[in-house]
C-alpha cells in the first residue's frame, strides 16, 4: 500500500529509478555475471520500478502526515493503535517485519488514526534500524500534539538474523520508546504494556 492518500502528498521525490537500474546491473553481474537468465533479464527494470515504492518514505516527512489535529474535547485517557509493517536494515538491505504498538494520552489535541499508522509506514519505508524507527514515530507524535505521554514498542523479526550469522530462525526483536508520563510513572507503561498484550 502507497502513503499517498486521501490529504498524505510526498513532500520530495529523492529515488533516483536510473541509478537503481545501473545497481541492479552491477548487483547481477557480480553475482551470476554478466549473461542474463530468463529469469533475470528484467530484474534491473523491476528494481527502478519497485524500489522507489519500497523506500517511499524518502519522500515524506512527518509534517506531511501529521498535518491535521483536533480539539481532544476533555479526553485524557489512552489511545493505542497497532498496525503491520515491513521495513529494510540499512546494515544489509535485508527486510525486517513485524507489529507496531502507538499509545499516547492526548493534553489538548487528538488526530486521526490513520494517520498514526502512515507515520509507522513513513519512517519504515527506508533503509532503517528498528531503535530509530521506534525513537522516530515517538518523537514525532510528542513534537506535533504535545500530548501528556507517547510510547511506541515494536516487534520484529529480522531476515539479516534468520539468513545470516546466527541464523535463527524463531528470533524476536522487541524496541520501545517512551516520552512524558509513560517515562515518570511505572502504572502508565504498564497499563500500556498490559493492553497491548490482549
Amino acid at each position: 500500500m502507497s502513503l499517498q492518500s486521501g490529504s498524505t502528498k510526498p513532500s520530495k521525490n529523492k529515488i533516483d529509478r536510473k541509478k537503481l537500474y545501473k545497481a541492479a546491473e552491477l548487483l547481477l553481474d557480480a553475482i551470476e555475471g554478466h549473461k542474463r537468465r530468463e529469469g533475470t533479464e528484467r530484474t534491473p527494470e523491476r528494481i527502478a520500478r519497485d524500489w522507489p515504492e519500497i523506500f517511499e518514505g524518502y519522500n515524506y516527512e512527518p509534517k506531511d502526515i501529521l498535518n491535521r489535529t483536533f480539539q481532544a474535547e476533555r479526553y485524557d485517557e489512552l489511545i493505542i493503535v497497532s498496525t503491520d509493517f515491513t521495513s529494510t536494515c540499512e546494515h544489509h538491505i535485508l527486510p525486517f517485519r513485524g507489529k507496531a504498538w502507538i499509545g499516547y494520552i492526548p493534553k489538548k489535541r487528538i488526530i486521526g488514526l490513520d494517520k498514526l499508522i502512515k507515520l509507522v509506514w513513513m519512517f519504515s519505508k527506508r533503509l532503517q534500524n528498528q531503535e530509530r524507527i521506534t525513537r522516530q514515530v515517538a518523537e514525532s507524535i510528542k513534537e506535533t500534539l504535545k500530548p501528556l505521554g507517547v510510547m511506541v514498542v515494536l516487534k520484529a523479526s529480522h531476515d539479516c538474523v534468520s539468513l545470516r550469522g546466527t541464523k535463527s530462525i524463531n528470533s524476536i526483536t522487541t524496541t520501545s520508546a517512551c516520552f512524558g508520563v509513560f517515562r515518570k510513572k511505572a502504572e502508565a507503561r504498564e497499563e500500556f504494556l498490559s493492553l497491548i498484550k490482549k
